[in-house]
């Protein structure tokens, strides 16, 4: 009998959150989990990864050992950490780090001990006073904890390859104006204030450096940086992710150059040292500082030296000529400086100068460079790797001095030859909603807060790579390296939510993910024919479309950078869960850096608030917590492990509600209330809910938890529940989490709340808070918004009219669906997401000729906030309720009956 009750129960449980935790991912222990690598490396050594694993609840307790093998069944090094828990303090997501040769075959992840394996040189970190020096076996790297440098010395081969690591920054004060104009500039280098040692071997270290840039003759600090360095076991090479915040002054202060900046020794006669640089694909651009060749041939006991000197093989020293080929080498010309510049996405040029009384000299150009520089000679030298370097112009590398004993490689994250950082609004007038769907209030468009990471990765070498290496050290700093689990086995695990996996079983589902395919495909082109592009904009797409000029509508206020608005970043996102594709996470990964830094304030009054779409990414007067809150992030956290993110994460966590009384987000719709200040359910209040709920999990602390029920047991006192509001507007007080009602008789709903990310965090919470009371609440909302008014009448005993149904909103019954199971709300969910407007689908035609600048795709009716939206509800109805999807629609009856 009591097995009976168990099985009942069981089953009972399944039925009511099925939707959220298949019952199959919950059975014993997770299976050896396959991880396979995302991109596409080709390297003949090893290198460093660190990435993310969710588990099932309740299967994986904390303290967990594991062991990773290769396909060969070896089993490799391997470190872990816990990233996020269950609510029974079970682990939800572990990081992990390895050191592995990128290959076809992928790993494999199990739990329990195995055999250690041996690593090259365990990564080994010694603190003292002065500073933090970490071995990893091949690289020995000394930071120091005051002064400039936030790298004191790169030793390899038992030689010092780079040096002085540092920022540098050329400010100028004001504009260019007129090209006769020459504002005056001043120099700003590094000085660390705090280094901290966060993860300490075997496999991996994480070391974070912390400071402003101060004038170099003293005075002004600004521009916040926060570095992070990445060793790994055996490695020579060290990854950066670089953060800057701007707290200028938008009007005076304009970056002309900023730069990452390393001193490499040079040991060897001028022949014998090098410059490379990475250009386009796997191509590479090299020279000797001084070439040996002209007229003659340089010849060393009757060869021809110049291909090996070409290749960076070691030439003969100039006094082991015969005396006519040392005179001969003297006289050729010697080359000090040398610069590959990118100042916009489709062209770069390279130049160098013997001197600089000397003119450049055009030596070569291309469209696009993979963002690679080296600089040594053949006892060993340094490269630097900028991610997304093209993407992110303008941008430009630099060799300075390589004529002499100490040479300078500058990594420009902004080029000095190109305009001035410019940082002002678009215009000196506000434009109103009215007319151009812009909100813009005194004092807002402003950027001070706002930030930047960028990527690097240093390869120390005790020789000068082959064209080989440097092109597989190219590829790493193009795209980290990533290790990622199955989509099937992360939809196992109930991660994420809500979403399905790609199912063509009928002619409706192979509709619907024909058009998912063409929507990212679409978007794919569109950033690249748009030029989608830039060190501010990269990343982002725009909002909306202009048919006429066949241009989106870039200049047109609200209707420019679409700045998270609809949730773009979680259709990304969900699209790359469902598929595992690399190219679907490179975009989702771009606009995850984007919209967390450059959307969202870091720092001042702003703080733990966003910015609203607008022609400057900062421009709008809206400033909220939906642009800045962590359910857009945590994908992106979670797959990589980025620390930076995780900042950002807990930062929102702590100040945002915080920020929220500063800058009520209903400020110019509402008076001032009794309460410190107002809260839509979304996009303000769950947008919150996810920032706790992110810092619940993340921590396992409770608190976390208490926060949310707070507000779920303020609106469950509350006769309408989450439509106790006109409007959808409620009382808050951050210092309690409680909301209230602003009325006694309201009622209303506002659009927002679906369309923000909020279904997507309350569809995960069912299962985390386990609370009948939160179950009530939004089972209730999800069946009545968009419901009949003889449907709400029934439920609430009032007659109205709570949001509008349609393919934006077709979850939410679908959700009600699933619950309830409930097939009329199925039928209900379904036929307003296959609504006549779903029609205009994601199929370009061609323009050329006369009517645009150049020849282009367009899709006339295009626009991110549906796109994003209609894609989001397919993913999700397709999971919960695909099973009753309509055989038969106009939209794909044409195909013929569906496959059985």
């Amino acid at each position: 009998m009591g097995k009976l009750r168990f099985t009942c129960l069981v089953i009972g449980l399944y039925l009511c959150f099925g939707v959220v935790f298949p019952i199959s991912a919950q059975k014993g222990k997770p299976v050896p989990v396959d991880l396979k690598w995302l991109h596409g490396h080709t390297l003949n050594s090893a290198t460093g990864v660190s990435w993310g694993v969710p588990w099932p609840k309740g299967t994986v307790k904390k303290g967990q050992s594991f062991h990773l093998t290769d396909a060969a069944g070896k089993t490799l090094p391997l470190q872990t950490w816990p990233l996020a828990y269950w609510p029974d303090g079970s682990l939800k997501w572990s990081g992990f780090a390895t050191v592995a040769r990128p290959d076809k075959a992928g790993l494999k992840l199990h739990l329990g001990k195995a055999e250690a394996a041996k690593t090259e040189g365990p990564v080994q970190v010694k603190e003292n006073a002065q500073g933090v020096r970490i071995q990893t076996g091949n690289l020995q790297c000394v930071i120091p904890r005051t002064g400039r440098f936030l790298l004191d010395s790169l030793v390899t081969g038992g030689r010092v390859v780079g040096t002085q690591g540092r920022l540098e920054c050329v400010l100028q004060n004001g504009p260019d104006g007129e090209v006769h104009e020459s504002p005056r500039k001043e120099l700003f280098f590094s000085k660390v204030e705090k280094v901290t040692v966060e993860q300490s071997g075997p496999v991996r270290a994480v070391v974070r450096v912390e400071g402003k840039l101060k004038a170099e003759k003293g005075g002004r600090s600004w521009l916040p940086f926060s570095i992070r360095m990445y060793f790994y076991a055996g490695s020579t090479a060290v990854r950066l992710v670089n953060t800057l915040v701007y707290d200028g002054h938008d009007q005076q202060d304009f970056i002309k150059g900023l730069a990452v900046v390393f001193s490499v020794p040079l040991r060897e006669q001028l022949h014998n040292r090098h410059v490379r640089f990475a250009g386009e694909g796997p191509g590479i651009w090299a020279e000797p500082v001084r070439p040996l060749v002209g007229r003659r041939l340089v010849t060393y006991q009757g060869e021809n030296v110049f291909p090996n000197q070409v290749a960076g093989k070691r030439i003969a020293n100039q006094e082991q000529f015969a005396e006519p080929e040392q005179k001969l080498i003297q006289d050729f010309p010697v080359w000090n400086d040398y610069k590959l510049v990118q100042n916009n996405a489709d062209g770069f040029n390279i130049q160098k100068r013997t001197n600089s009384q000397s003119t450049w000299l055009d030596a070569s150009a291309g469209k696009r460079a993979s963002g690679l520089a080296f600089v040594g000679d053949v006892q060993g030298g340094l490269a630097v790797g900028l991610k997304d370097f093209w993407q992110s112009y303008p941008a430009a590398l630099e060799v300075r001095n390589a004529a002499k004993g100490v040479a300078d490689l500058k990594v420009w994250l902004w080029s000095p030859y190109a305009e001035a950082m410019d940082m002002r609004h678009y215009d000196t007038l506000a434009h109103g909603l009215e007319a151009t769907y812009e909100d813009v209030q005194e004092g807002f468009s402003t950027p001070y807060g706002i930030a930047r990471t960028s990527e690097l990765t240093l390869f120390a070498r005790a020789e000068v790579p082959s064209h080989e290496e440097l092109s597989g050290f190219t590829s790493l700093s193009r795209q980290t390296p990533l290790l990622v689990s199955t989509p099937e086995y992360l939809h196992s695990v109930n991660t994420f939510g809500v979403w399905s996996l790609p199912d063509r079983s009928t002619s409706g589902k192979s509709w619907i993910e024909d058009q998912l395919d063409k929507a990212i495909a679409f978007y794919q082109k569109e950033i690249d024919q748009r030029n989608w592009y830039g060190f501010w904009n990269y990343g982002d797409v725009m909002h909306a479309y202009d048919p006429v000029r066949h241009t989106w509508r870039y200049d047109i206020g609200g209707f420019a950078w679409a700045n998270t608005e609809l949730a773009p970043d979680l259709w990304l996102w969900y699209s790359f869960l469902r598929t595992g594709r690399a190219d679907i996470f490179k975009m989702a990964e771009a606009m995850t850096r984007h919209t967390s830094e450059v959307d969202v304030y870091h720092i001042g009054k702003l703080a733990g608030l966003g910015s609203r779409h607008n022609v400057r990414h900062w421009g709008d007067g809206s400033k909220e917590v939906r642009e800045s809150q962590a359910p857009y992030r945590r994908f992106y956290y979670y797959l990589t492990t980025d620390e930076r993110t995780g900042d950002m994460m807990r930062a929102v966590a702590q100040i945002a509600d915080k920020a929220m009384v500063e800058v009520d987000p209903l400020r110019l719709i509402l008076p001032k209330s009794e309460y410190p200040t107002h809260s839509r359910i979304g996009p303000d209040w769950l947008a919150l809910v996810g920032n706790w709920m992110t810092e619940w999990e993340r921590t396992g602390d409770k608190r976390w938890r208490d926060k949310i029920m707070a507000g779920v047991n303020s609106f469950a006192k509350m006769p309408y529940g989450f439509f106790s509001g006109k409007q959808g507007a409620f009382g808050y007080d951050p210092a309690t989490q409680k909301m209230y009602m602003l009325s006694k008789d309201a009622i209303g709903s506002a659009h927002l709340t679906v369309l923000m990310g909020g279904p997507e965090v309350a569809f995960e919470l069912t299962d985390l808070l386990q609370n009948d009371t939160w179950n009530r609440l939004w089972l209730q909302y999800s069946e009545l918004y968009g419901a009949s008014e003889d449907t709400i009448e029934k439920a609430l005993g009032r007659r109205t009219t709570l949001g509008a149904p349609g393919p934006h909103f077709a979850r939410l019954p679908a959700y009600a669906a699933k619950r309830k199971r409930n097939p009329e709300l199925a039928k209900r969910a379904w036929a307003e997401f296959l609504t006549p407007r779903t029609k205009a689908q994601f199929d370009p035609q061609l323009i050329q000729g006369v009517q645009a600048l150049k020849p282009l795709e367009e899709v006339p009716t295009i626009s991110t906030n549906n796109t994003a939206q209609w894609c989001l509800n397919a993913i999700q109805l397709l999971e919960l309720v695909g099973d009753q999807m309509p055989e038969q629609n106009e939209l794909w009856s044409s195909t013929g009956k569906p496959k059985n």
